[in-house]
Protein backbone atom coordinates (compact mmCIF):
# COMPACT_ATOMS: atom_id res chain seq x y z
CA UNK A 1 0.00 0.00 0.00
CA UNK A 2 1.40 3.39 -1.00
CA UNK A 3 2.03 5.85 1.84
CA UNK A 4 1.16 9.52 1.35
CA UNK A 5 1.96 12.53 3.51
CA UNK A 6 -0.38 15.53 3.49
CA UNK A 7 1.16 18.78 4.76
CA UNK A 8 -1.33 21.64 5.17
CA UNK A 9 -2.23 23.95 8.05
CA UNK A 10 -5.94 23.76 7.16
CA UNK A 11 -7.65 20.85 8.95
CA UNK A 12 -10.49 20.86 6.40
CA UNK A 13 -8.08 20.53 3.46
CA UNK A 14 -6.19 17.74 5.24
CA UNK A 15 -9.46 15.89 5.86
CA UNK A 16 -10.64 16.29 2.25
CA UNK A 17 -7.34 15.06 0.82
CA UNK A 18 -7.12 12.24 3.37
CA UNK A 19 -10.67 11.08 2.55
CA UNK A 20 -9.91 11.21 -1.19
CA UNK A 21 -6.69 9.23 -0.87
CA UNK A 22 -8.00 6.62 1.57
CA UNK A 23 -10.96 5.97 -0.75
CA UNK A 24 -8.40 5.00 -3.41
CA UNK A 25 -6.53 2.67 -1.05
CA UNK A 26 -3.63 4.88 0.00
CA UNK A 27 -2.26 4.90 3.54
CA UNK A 28 -2.24 8.52 4.75
CA UNK A 29 -0.40 10.54 7.40
CA UNK A 30 -0.76 14.28 7.86
CA UNK A 31 1.07 17.25 9.33
CA UNK A 32 -0.06 20.82 10.04
CA UNK A 33 3.20 22.51 9.00
CA UNK A 34 6.61 21.86 7.51
CA UNK A 35 8.33 21.32 10.85
CA UNK A 36 5.88 18.60 11.86
CA UNK A 37 6.24 17.04 8.40
CA UNK A 38 10.03 17.08 8.72
CA UNK A 39 9.72 15.12 11.97
CA UNK A 40 7.43 12.56 10.27
CA UNK A 41 9.73 12.11 7.27
CA UNK A 42 12.63 11.40 9.64
CA UNK A 43 10.67 8.44 11.07
CA UNK A 44 8.81 7.09 8.03
CA UNK A 45 9.29 6.73 4.29
CA UNK A 46 6.51 8.16 2.11
CA UNK A 47 5.82 7.41 -1.55
CA UNK A 48 4.54 10.94 -2.24
CA UNK A 49 3.98 14.22 -0.41
CA UNK A 50 1.12 16.69 -0.93
CA UNK A 51 2.29 20.09 0.26
CA UNK A 52 0.82 23.54 0.92
CA UNK A 53 3.03 26.65 0.72
CA UNK A 54 1.66 29.02 3.37
CA UNK A 55 2.05 27.40 6.79
CA UNK A 56 3.39 28.38 10.22
CA UNK A 57 6.79 27.33 11.63
CA UNK A 58 8.16 26.10 8.29
CA UNK A 59 6.49 26.95 4.99
CA UNK A 60 6.10 24.54 2.11
CA UNK A 61 8.93 25.94 0.02
CA UNK A 62 11.40 25.59 2.91
CA UNK A 63 10.20 22.03 3.48
CA UNK A 64 10.45 21.24 -0.24
CA UNK A 65 14.03 22.51 -0.30
CA UNK A 66 14.94 20.31 2.70
CA UNK A 67 13.34 17.26 1.09
CA UNK A 68 15.26 17.72 -2.16
CA UNK A 69 18.51 18.03 -0.17
CA UNK A 70 17.77 14.74 1.64
CA UNK A 71 18.99 11.73 -0.35
CA UNK A 72 16.00 9.69 0.92
CA UNK A 73 13.49 12.15 -0.56
CA UNK A 74 15.46 13.67 -3.44
CA UNK A 75 13.23 12.01 -6.05
CA UNK A 76 10.00 11.46 -4.09
CA UNK A 77 7.02 13.01 -5.91
CA UNK A 78 5.93 16.23 -4.18
CA UNK A 79 2.69 17.85 -5.30
CA UNK A 80 2.16 21.46 -4.30
CA UNK A 81 -1.50 22.07 -3.34
CA UNK A 82 -1.84 25.77 -2.57
CA UNK A 83 -3.80 28.99 -3.00
CA UNK A 84 -0.71 30.62 -4.54
CA UNK A 85 -1.59 30.73 -8.24
CA UNK A 86 0.86 33.31 -9.57
CA UNK A 87 3.35 32.16 -12.21
CA UNK A 88 6.28 33.26 -10.02
CA UNK A 89 5.04 31.00 -7.19
CA UNK A 90 4.73 28.04 -9.55
CA UNK A 91 8.14 28.77 -11.08
CA UNK A 92 9.80 28.94 -7.66
CA UNK A 93 8.22 25.66 -6.53
CA UNK A 94 9.24 23.90 -9.74
CA UNK A 95 12.78 25.33 -9.48
CA UNK A 96 13.00 23.91 -5.94
CA UNK A 97 11.90 20.49 -7.17
CA UNK A 98 8.09 20.29 -7.04
CA UNK A 99 6.78 17.46 -9.21
CA UNK A 100 3.36 19.05 -9.82
CA UNK A 101 1.46 22.20 -8.84
CA UNK A 102 -2.29 22.38 -8.13
CA UNK A 103 -4.04 25.63 -7.19
CA UNK A 104 -6.85 25.61 -4.61
CA UNK A 105 -9.75 25.32 -4.87
CA UNK A 106 -9.23 21.99 -6.58
CA UNK A 107 -11.22 18.93 -7.56
CA UNK A 108 -10.17 15.68 -5.85
CA UNK A 109 -10.14 13.95 -9.26
CA UNK A 110 -7.46 16.44 -10.34
CA UNK A 111 -5.21 15.38 -7.45
CA UNK A 112 -5.83 11.69 -8.14
CA UNK A 113 -4.98 12.24 -11.81
CA UNK A 114 -1.56 13.64 -10.88
CA UNK A 115 -0.93 10.82 -8.40
CA UNK A 116 -1.76 8.16 -10.99
CA UNK A 117 0.80 9.69 -13.34
CA UNK A 118 3.66 10.24 -10.89
CA UNK A 119 3.40 7.53 -8.22
CA UNK A 120 4.33 4.12 -9.59
CA UNK A 121 1.71 1.50 -8.78
CA UNK A 122 2.68 -1.77 -7.19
Amino acid sequence: MKKMLIVDDSPSVRKLVEFTLKAKGFQVSSAGDGQEALELTAKEQFDAIILDINMPRMNGLEFLQKMRADVTYATTPIIMLTTEGQDEDKDKAVALGATAYIVKPFKPIQLLGFLEKIVPSS
